[in-house]
């Protein structure tokens, strides 16, 4: 299971990369269109980002090996904006079709903003080994959208240009719709990080101290009038005293 884990992220990986290269191609025809500006979307920082998160959570599981508790935690950002990304683009999307307002949607969007958030989701849930995210990381989820927000709103007021309507004070009223709206989008954030967190306390994987206890009923197990000598227990990369048999 988790060899399959593993190459089903570094396919996406590899996916995500192509998209985003072809939508900067894609972008290429519009007036708007800069490297900046290209970079300056909250969807393509938070893929980019997810490309080496993949990359690197894909290897972890092709070895085997649980992720740390620090790269679990970057885990689960980043798959909270991403996916995030995909929800707001989908609002975007009914939003600008009921008005009848038509926006091109490149396979490269497609992926980006649907079926990479969707295979991040299915990951979470089903993915074994699923390292516990403590719920201190609600702390921290919102720091990187509010600095790139007020960023962006310092920027676009200096360049005349916005990634998205709802940071546009010329398409949406101040203060009640900007806050409006800024707000919901910061309680989706919160929402899904707590979702995730949820999920990996539903299903973690082994903890250090299970591992630890494992290795002690091992050592219990082993004859008496033994030399010690360090024996590793599979997956806490330690060594636990154990006895064994004296010559």
């Amino acid at each position: 299971m988790r060899t399959v884990v593993g190459v089903l992220r570094l396919v996406v990986a590899a996916v995500g990369t192509a998209a985003l290269v072809s939508y900067f191609f894609y972008t290429l025809g519009f007036s708007t269109f800069s490297t900046v500006n290209y970079f300056a979307y909250f969807t393509q920082q938070s893929n980019t980002a997810n490309v080496v998160v993949l990359a690197v959570s894909g290897a972890l599981s092709l070895r085997g090996r649980p992720e740390g508790r620090a790269f679990a935690a970057v885990h689960a950002l980043v798959t909270t904006y991403v996916v995030v990304s995909g929800i707001v683009y989908g609002i975007i999307l009914i939003e600008s079709l009921s008005n009848d307002f038509a926006i091109g949607v490149p396979w490269s969007t497609q992926v980006l903003h649907f079926w990479i958030p969707g295979f991040l989701v299915v990951d979470w849930v089903l993915a074994p080994g699923r390292t516990r995210v403590s719920w201190a990381m609600l702390s921290v989820v919102l720091v990187f959208p509010v600095v790139w927000g007020i960023a962006t709103i310092v920027r676009g007021a200096d360049v005349g240009w916005y990634p998205y309507f709802f940071l546009d004070p010329a398409q949406v009223r101040w203060p009640d719709e900007f806050v409006m709206y800024n707000a919901i989008a910061l309680a989706v954030i919160v929402g899904v990080m707590s979702a995730l967190i949820a999920l990996s306390h539903l299903r973690p994987g082994p903890r250090p101290s299970v591992l630890l206890r494992r290795g002690e009923r091992a050592e219990a197990a082993q004859p008496a009038g033994a030399s010690e000598e360090s024996v590793p227990v599979s997956g806490s990369g330690a060594g636990v005293s154990s006895a064994t048999r004296s010559k």
